[in-house]
């Protein structure tokens, strides 16, 4: 569904810090078609949440929006009056956030939430119609039943929430939608109904949809069009074909070098260094200072958003336009295959877990040898971390045997020797969660040899320096606390503080589902190297299937607490069995080409 003219027209906008005016968005520009998608990539800190909320006219605190039009059908929303405003939101341009769990309020039943939008003023109600009939018409679409309305939103699994968040924001069939992020952390299948539930809203009313996110195989399956952020500016704007089968700005293709691939091993190339702060951008090129392309004139000079082809559709900020080498600079994996160990490290037979009288496992087994990697996938609610987590004694109720180099582990961490706790260790999914923020970085990763070593005070400094540096961290992390890292660097430290007791076996627990992909990549090649450096085993819980072949060399494919399929993993994933293990490989996102579109700038 095309027309002539954008449904919405974003130009020159810039968000600054309302203190001293650092600039944090600068210069940003795209439009939106009805029935069309654009999708906003770029990493954590690059500006893309900043710039979806600048579309509802709303700057998070300490933030304000400097200049700019944000165009919706000819009305300026940036000029509007708060009241007008506020009619805009949800009714014109609805809001789709990241998390559900925040989005939702847990004292009130979803029903109770999704009809306050439709009766919230008289404008909404007019809009509506029958309140009921809009109701049961959107519960349909975004295929939830009619009993969810009586439930809470703890009662619901997390793609429920998120389809009951996308049907609040569909109900007054806004003309704009802003997503934000909202698949991140769900699992493939449940992402795949929530990506078809956009796509197929956005064509069937004609809505103009922003999607936010930093995972370019998702953006590959939804977007008409891409636009890449990097450090507040736009750096690449174009179709999704041009972009995915032709990235022109160097950090357009380190992003597609860090995303892994559901069919084939290759070494994943994360980005060095961070996005220039706001206030301490670079005098020339922002991308400069990471981009292997750079030339002196790059440093000095600010590149402008020229044609990339000779169509003018597709547009790029880079002083090297056509001078860069083709290579997607992608290296197979087969030359850095490990050496796999001989027997057994750790053995899991006959493991059957449950909650109160709700059975979770069901005698599930599985082998890890020494230099190892195996990973454990499967949906949300599989009991992928019921399992990790009686494999390390945190889950009690499970019997069934667990065996440490031939010898039984108690059921609880409690009951366990220090030897065996040291040898086990745990890396939990939240980075933002799992560490003291009391604590500075030292502390935290020391603490484990205060408890499970007689080592003298230097010799534990000296084991909390090597096990930093083995995470990629340096020595100055040392006196900084949590909050003043990013997500990469937490997961790191939350690594560090397993590898300081030189573990044999380390369980990872969707260590990376919060991370940008090129975070992502540098954490998932640490592990690679600690693999051979340390002849590590890892036990890789993950719903990603995508990047099972980056690093497991078996896997194991978990349904509703059965093991359904195991082995080999160039086996599970190119001759899959199991017919769940089939519908998961269907439901990893995988970019495709578009038809033709309209152009996104002049």
């Amino acid at each position: 569904m095309i027309e002539e003219s954008p449904r919405l027209e974003v130009q020159d906008i810039r968000v600054s810090t309302e203190d001293d005016q650092r600039e944090v968005v600068r210069g940003v520009s795209f439009r939106l078609w009805p029935g069309r998608t654009l999708g906003l990539v770029g990493e954590s800190g690059s500006g893309k949440s900043t710039v979806a909320l600048a579309l509802l006219g709303y700057a998070r605190r300490g933030l304000v929006i400097r200049s700019g039009s944000v165009l919706l059908d000819g009305d300026d929303v940036l000029q509007m009056e708060p009241d007008r405003v506020r009619a805009v939101r949800g009714g014109r341009i609805a809001y789709v956030p990241q998390d559900p769990t925040t989005a939702l309020n847990p004292a009130l039943r979803v029903g109770v939430q999704l009809r306050e939008v439709l009766t919230k003023d008289a404008a909404a109600e007019s809009q509506a119609g029958d309140a009921g009939d809009r109701l049961a018409e959107v519960l349909g679409q975004v295929r939830l039943s009619p009993e969810v309305l009586a439930a809470y939103p703890h009662q619901l699994s997390g793609g429920q929430q998120q389809r009951a968040v996308i049907a609040m924001a569909f109900l007054l069939k806004p003309q704009v939608i802003v997503l934000d992020e909202p698949t991140t952390g769900l699992d493939v299948t449940t992402q795949r109904h929530v990506l078809n539930t956009i796509r197929d809203l956005c064509s069937l009313h004609g809505v103009a949809g922003l999607f936010v996110s930093h995972d370019l195989a998702v953006i590959g399956e939804l977007v008409d069009h891409i636009a890449v952020l990097y450090g507040g500016e736009m750096v690449e704007l174009g179709t999704k074909g041009d972009v995915l089968a032709a990235p022109a700005h160097p950090y357009t293709r380190a992003l597609l070098t860090a995303v892994p691939s559901p069919t084939r091993s290759h070494t994943l190339v994360g980005l060095g260094g961070h996005p220039p702060a706001p206030g301490k951008r670079p005098a020339g090129c922002l991308f400069a200072p990471r981009c292997p392309f750079a030339e002196e004139r790059c440093v000095d000079n600010i590149p402008e958003m020229v044609p990339a082809t000779a169509g003018g559709v597709h547009l790029a900020r880079c002083l090297r336009l056509g001078e860069l080498p083709s290579s997607n600079g992608r290296v197979d994996r087969s030359s850095r295959e490990l050496r796999v160990g001989e027997g057994a490290l750790l053995t899991v037979e006959g493991l059957s877990a449950s909650y109160g009288s709700t059975q979770i496992l069901h005698d599930v087994s599985l082998e890890v040898r020494e230099r190892t990697c195996v990973a454990v996938v499967g949906e949300s609610g599989s009991g992928k971390t019921t399992l990790a987590r009686c494999i390390v004694g945190l889950h009690r109720s499970w019997s069934g045997e667990v065996r440490l180099d031939s010898r039984a582990l108690a059921t609880s961490a409690r009951d366990r020797a220090s030897e065996e706790l040291r040898a086990v260790q745990y890396v939990f999914q939240n980075p933002y969660a799992s560490l003291n923020p009391r604590k500075t970085v030292g502390e935290i990763i020391e603490q484990p040899l205060i408890y499970l070593s007689d080592a003298p005070r230097k010799a534990r400094q000296e084991r909390v320096v090597a096990a930093l540096e083995d995470a990629a961290l340096t020595k100055g992390m040392l006196r900084r606390s949590p909050g003043e890292l990013s997500g990469g660097e937490r997961q790191r430290v939350a690594l560090a503080r397993a590898l300081v007791v030189n573990p044999k076996v380390v369980v990872c627990d969707e260590v990376t589902s919060a991370l940008d992909v090129s975070v992502q990549a540098a954490i998932i090649e640490t592990l690679r190297r600690l693999q051979h450096e340390r002849d590590l085993a890892l036990i890789f819980i993950t719903h990603n299937l995508a990047l099972v072949r980056s690093i497991a060399q078996q896997v194991i494919v978990m349904q509703s607490g059965v093991a359904v399929e195991a082995g080999e993993t160039n086996a599970v994933l190119d001759r899959p069995q199991a017919e769940y293990t089939k519908q998961l490989l269907v439901d990893v996102p995988k970019p495709y080409l578009p038809d033709p579109a309209p152009a996104l700038a002049e």
